[in-house]
């Protein structure tokens, strides 16, 4: 039955919310452990893979204003990825 509801729509899209909560909540504590840095590819990525995933949850139910906020966070991850990669070939 859970295989089921993983690839419906809902359950799909819970899954996708639930892998976006743990990359943020990675992200976060591995910056505040300093086994990140913000000017690492590495900690944007999750940022945007915690963007992407909650997204298309918050599409899915239709909560907009959190759609607003996790684009914008996403974008911002983005640019900082493309900063990072601009930089390091100057």
């Amino acid at each position: 039955m859970a295989v089921i509801l993983l690839f419906t729509g809902k359950g799909f899209s819970l899954m996708l919310g639930w892998v976006g909560s743990f990359a943020y909540l990675l992200a976060y504590l591995l910056l505040s452990l300093n086994k990140l840095k913000a000017g690492q590819k590495a900690y944007h990525v999750l940022n945007i893979v915690g963007a992407l995933g909650l997204t298309v949850n918050a599409l899915f139910i239709q909560d907009y204003p959190n759609v607003l906020v996790n684009i914008v966070w996403g974008s911002i991850a983005l640019m900082a990825i493309l900063l990072i990669v601009r930089k390091r070939s100057d």
